[in-house]
């Protein structure tokens, strides 16, 4: 496991332990990018999808690979950038396939009252992959038959459905704001399910203040699939999980 290295969020000030996430090259070796012990990390106010990526080598077998940038989702709901210890490989060549899985970067992500295996995200690179990363982060926590929703006429603000849960997926560049959330909350509120929310850009403030009102759960979206909770209600739901 790489050595978790101390980053403070330039918002609030809160200081955060952080994992750098280890990558599976087709080796079978991990790759993990080194980061700047006592870097100021960047928030990211506007996703920009081509400054996202960044290639790394294994240093196994040679091969150079295109892999998320570290980033952080803080509880204050502040999107973090982590600055690494060396610039990204340049003119290196992409990746031939985008890869299929990451290892999950954040213990606290993987803490939770009742045994559960790790969680194994997909790599977001299309808003496709967002739906489908929160779906299985969703069956992780024990909701079941979590589908994306398909309906002719579908609920406006809900992208996944199952029998007692409802999600919204936000794969935009702009954080998602406070019609979304209560929007989304007045859905499950009508269909006595558990309502959830995911962004990938984080949330205004308006929409945390909504949503703890609300006590619906936030959840941020890193690139490596993995949701970071952002609210007390997203912490309450990590620890104790759904219904199954």
């Amino acid at each position: 496991m790489a050595e978790s290295v101390p980053v403070r969020c330039p918002v609030c000030r809160r200081e955060h332990l952080y994992i750098p996430p280890a990558y599976p090259c087709r080796c079978g070796a991990p790759v993990s990018p080194a980061l700047l012990r006592g870097g100021i990390p960047v928030r990211i106010a506007h996703r920009v999808w081509a400054d996202s990526w960044l290639t790394l080598r294994c240093a196994a077998c040679g091969r150079h690979d295109e892999w998320p940038r570290p980033e952080l989702g803080c509880p204050c709901g502040a999107l973090l950038r982590l600055p690494l210890a060396h610039a990204p490989a340049a003119g290196a060549p992409p990746a031939a396939e985008p890869p299929s899985a990451a290892v999950p970067r954040d213990a606290a992500s993987r803490a939770a009252a009742r045994e559960r295996p790790d969680f194994q995200p997909v790599a977001i690179r299309t808003a496709r992959d967002a739906v489908t990363a929160a779906a299985l982060y969703l069956d992780w926590l024990g909701f079941e038959r979590v589908r994306p929703v398909i309906e002719t006429h579908p609920a406006p603000g809900v992208d996944l459905r199952g029998p007692e849960v409802l999600a919204r997926v936000d794969p935009t560049t702009s954080p998602t704001g406070p019609d979304a959330v209560e929007t989304l909350w007045l859905h499950g509120l009508n269909e006595s399910a558990v309502a959830v929310c995911f962004s990938l850009a984080g949330y205004t403030r308006e929409a945390r203040h909504r949503a703890d009102g609300l006590r619906l759960p936030l959840f941020v979206l890193d690139l490596t699939g993995t949701p970071q909770p952002v609210n007390e209600a997203a912490g309450e739901l990590l620890r104790t999980g759904g219904p199954r």
